[in-house]
């Protein structure tokens, strides 16, 4: 077996059994605050373990971004892709006051629902750096597809390598999670790259 295989296969495995502990101490948690036993330890509990399962969630997102494969690749519209993206994160769109725009967005090769994730992250990071005006186009080059993500939000300081490191703390950012990192894996499995250029977010993607 791969090893990529491998790492996705013990996450996956790893998730499941965490899911059901945090599950129980959460609802223990609130059903103890039900019952009028009033504590803020209590709401400290509930909090860290909605902390902690958002950590598995974003593990398991990893862990299916590595198992992508790619002799089950369909065409997929992007455009569609990234639409869908946009409904999902409607609430914090509208919250932020951010405007997200696109040129138009091809047909690739791919799997469908790492696509739309990858979208979702790239708009989450995004968000999560207060970018207001947000941006991604497409254009050939070279026998393939690039891809710019711009937005005005905290740039891009660190080395491009802790960028797409899982849960890293970028930008002063309180809430580490996997976004990059799996955006990355998800593009590096469509057999594309990924990096950071002046202060834009760009990937490679096959011609569908």
């Amino acid at each position: 077996m791969p090893a990529d295989a491998e790492l996705s296969e013990f996450l996956l495995r790893a998730c499941h059994d965490l899911r059901g502990p945090l599950r129980n101490v959460r609802l223990h948690a609130e059903l103890l605050a039900k019952n009028g036993a009033s504590d803020p330890e209590l709401d400290f509990v509930v909090i860290g373990a909605a902390a902690a399962n958002a950590v598995v969630d974003g593990l398991s997102d990893y862990a299916l971004a590595l198992a992508i494969e790619p002799s089950r690749f369909q065409p997929v519209l992007l455009d569609i892709m990234f639409r869908s993206a946009m409904a999902k994160l409607a609430a914090p769109i509208r919250e932020s006051g951010a405007e997200v725009t696109h040129g138009e967005l091809p047909t690739v090769r791919g799997d469908a629902d790492r696509l739309l994730q990858l979208f979702e992250y790239l708009l989450d990071d995004a968000l999560r750096r207060r970018g207001t005006n947000i941006r991604i186009s497409a254009e050939a080059q070279d026998g393939a597809l690039l891809f710019t993500v711009s937005d005005n939000g905290a740039p891009l300081t660190e080395t491009v390598e802790r960028t797409f490191k899982p849960f890293a703390r970028l930008h002063g950012n309180q809430r580490p999670g996997p976004g990059l990192a799996v955006c990355r894996a998800i593009v590096e499995r469509h057999r594309g790259t990924m990096w950071a250029e002046s202060g834009a977010l760009r990937f490679t993607l096959s011609e569908g």
